[in-house]
Formats: structure tokens, C-alpha cells, sequence
């Protein structure tokens, strides 16, 4: 067999083999669905992205007999640096055929690169941090993933582990069908009215006609809710000017809920269609004429992804998650909705799972988050 070889990505042709190796690996899997390739350029650093006003990439491919069998992307992510004082690099973006002769050098090259800017662990998978793609399925391969959600070979993490990374932290994702709600007990049903009636909490969707104070909003509450959980990296205004550009036609307002008292808003829940059918049927192009097809008839769309429930720290202990989550229940029967998906929820965070599971909600997939000392 002859040696393979790890290249830096320099030429067009080179970023073209880095975005096409999916089409190649996961040929006749029923349940991977192909990136959004104009989004994919931009989260690896081929187009401009707002990640990278501050962050660097370096991407690499695998090559064997002149084919491309692997890539990898070695990431700097200075905003998580600032924050927790610590020089963490990660990897992401990471594909390979299933050969340790491939993974393992790849990983390893990643890393040299990683140490070569001052970084003295490496973390992942991670595309491009916390916030946009995140961890490596381990378990619930046999359904396809929901939109934005990441899916992988099942062999993919014993090649990771031969590379040397342990396991840091596990993420969970939880299933919902229309038919589990009759077990929404009447304890939640009382808890939810107890909160609204004592503390004067109200409900709103989200005001599409003044989208970007909404973003700002949102961003607001998803930095100062996340600030205490593990992995936690605040969004740049920029980053989420460009995610909520990107999903703005994507949302329906009903699915998104404020929580506010006295006008202040304090918690959002935010609910996504998923996608993921339609963007499998175009291959993952939207242009020139795709992207109609992506959002028109969304009613015949019949899951959905509960994204995120974030609470001001100074309102978590008031319960108001439950008046979200229980505040979330009639648009979504009004949409149609026959399931829906809880993703991803830390291993670490016991109010989010124990409040999910005693809703009904059952664990379904699995998602892990490695690291390796770089020293």
C-alpha cells in the first residue's frame, strides 16, 4: 500500500477536494444528509466568515495514490482562548476513510500545527467552535440527524481514540413525538401557572418586524444564561448578525418565544424546522433556484429542533424553562408538528435533562466532545 501523505490546502483545486470527500465517504448512507456547501466554505475559512475576524484555520487532506481519503481542519479559536485564559487549540471538520494509517498522521498533523501557534491541548470536533457544529456522534446512527446537527461514520471515533484523545464531555439530544404530551403532568401544568401568575411572566413570539433589536436580544440572553456551562464561548455580535442573516427566512416566529416581565425580556426558547429533508433532496446546493424549494410549503415540514432555552442567571430559579418549554406546545400542534428533537442538552446540565426527561423526552443519540494534551 503505498505511504499516505498530509498536505496543507492551498490551491482552489485543494479546497474543492476539502469540501467534496463527504460525497465520496458517505455515498448510499440513507441517513447523512450533505452540508450546505456556499455555508461549509465559510465555516472553514475558504470565504469570508466573522469566526475567522479573530480566529485562524489551517486545513489539511490525506492523500493516498493520488486520491484525497481524509481532511481535517486545526483550528484557534482566540475568543474561547480570551475567556478562559488558556491557549486550546481544536480540531474540526475532520473525515477519513477507515484507516488508522490515515486518521492517526492527520490528527497528528493538525496538532503540530496547533502546537506551532502556542497551543498546548487540542479539543474536538468542533466546526468551527461550540456555536455552530458541535461533537461526534458515538451513538443513535440508525435516523437521520436534525438540522445543524452533525452525523459521522460509526467508526469515526475508534479512529479519533487511536490518535490518542479520551473523551472530555458528552452532549445528549432527546426525541419527542406529538403522542408523548398527554404525559406532561398536571404538576408541570401547575408549576407552569404558579410562575406566570407570581411572577407576572409573559409569553410573546418573536417580533420578525424588528429582527435585528430581536437578534440583539437574543444575544444578550444566550451569553449571560451560557457564561457558567462547560465549553461556553460568546457569540460576537458579528457572528450573530451573520447566523440570524442566514436563518432569518428560515424562522417561523410562533416558534420562537420571548418570556418577559414587565416588558424585560428574560428567557427565549427557540425552535428550528429541520431542514435537513429538503437540503438532502438539493444536494446541498441553494442557487441558483434551490432555495425556494427549501422554504416554501414549510407547513408539510413535520419536525422540529428545540435549538435552545436560555434564562437570565438572576431568573433560572423561578422555573421559567417550564413556561417556555409548556409555552412552545400549542404552535407547535398548530404548525403540525409530529416530532421534534431536543438537541444538544451537556452531560452536565441536570435541570435540562432531568426537566426533558420527566416531560417525556427519551435519549436518543449520543455526542462526544474529545481532547488530547498537545505537552
Amino acid at each position: 500500500m503505498a505511504n499516505v501523505s498530509i498536505i496543507p490546502v492551498s490551491s482552489r483545486r485543494e479546497q474543492r477536494e476539502f469540501i467534496d470527500l463527504p460525497w465520496q465517504l458517505y455515498r448510499g448512507d440513507p441517513n447523512w444528509v450533505p452540508p450546505l456547501r456556499l455555508e461549509q466554505k465559510g465555516l472553514v475559512g475558504f470565504r469570508r466568515h466573522p469566526f475567522y475576524q479573530t480566529g485562524k484555520v489551517k486545513t489539511f487532506l490525506a492523500q493516498r495514490d493520488g486520491e484525497t481519503v481524509g481532511r481535517v481542519a486545526a483550528i484557534v479559536n482566540q475568543v474561547h482562548n480570551d475567556w478562559y485564559k488558556d491557549k486550546l487549540g481544536f480540531f474540526g471538520f475532520f473525515e477519513s476513510v477507515d484507516d488508522p494509517d490515515v486518521a492517526v498522521p492527520l490528527l497528528e498533523q493538525a496538532g503540530d500545527w496547533l502546537r506551532s501557534q502556542g497551543m498546548t491541548g487540542v479539543r474536538g470536533p468542533t466546526n468551527p467552535s461550540i456555536n455552530y457544529e458541535w461533537g461526534l456522534l458515538i451513538d443513535g446512527f440508525d435516523t437521520p440527524p436534525m438540522f445543524m446537527m452533525t452525523y459521522n461514520r460509526t467508526y469515526y471515533p475508534r479512529l479519533i481514540e487511536a490518535a490518542g484523545f479520551e473523551k472530555v464531555h458528552d452532549m445528549y439530544a432527546y426525541y419527542g413525538h406529538v403522542s408523548m404530551l398527554g404525559s406532561m403532568s398536571e404538576k408541570h401544568r401547575m408549576i407552569d401557572e404558579g410562575i406566570r401568575e407570581r411572577f407576572g411572566v409573559k409569553l410573546r413570539p418573536m417580533d420578525r418586524k424588528n429582527f435585528r433589536a430581536e437578534v440583539e436580544m437574543f444575544l444578550n440572553i444566550y451569553n449571560k444564561a451560557l457564561s457558567a456551562t462547560w465549553g461556553f464561548v460568546p457569540l460576537t455580535e458579528a457572528e450573530m448578525s451573520t447566523l440570524a442573516g442566514q436563518l432569518k427566512h428560515m424562522i417561523v416566529p410562533d416558534l420562537t418565544l420571548v418570556a418577559e416581565v414587565e416588558g424585560k425580556p428574560i428567557g427565549v426558547i427557540f425552535g428550528l424546522l429541520d431542514y435537513n429533508g429538503r437540503i438532502r433532496e438539493m444536494d446541498g446546493r441553494l442557487f441558483p433556484f434551490r432555495f425556494l424549494k427549501l422554504l416554501t410549503r414549510r407547513k408539510e415540514i413535520k419536525r422540529m429542533r428545540v435549538v435552545s432555552a436560555n434564562v437570565l442567571p438572576e431568573y433560572q430559579n423561578w422555573g421559567v424553562g417550564i413556561t417556555l418549554a409548556r409555552g412552545l406546545i400549542e404552535p407547535t400542534l398548530r404548525h403540525g408538528i409530529e416530532e421534534a428533537e431536543f438537541s444538544w442538552v451537556l452531560e452536565s446540565n441536570d435541570l435540562s435533562r432531568k426537566t426533558i426527561e420527566k416531560a417525556g423526552g427519551k435519549k436518543y443519540k449520543t455526542y462526544r466532545i474529545y481532547e488530547k494534551s498537545l505537552d
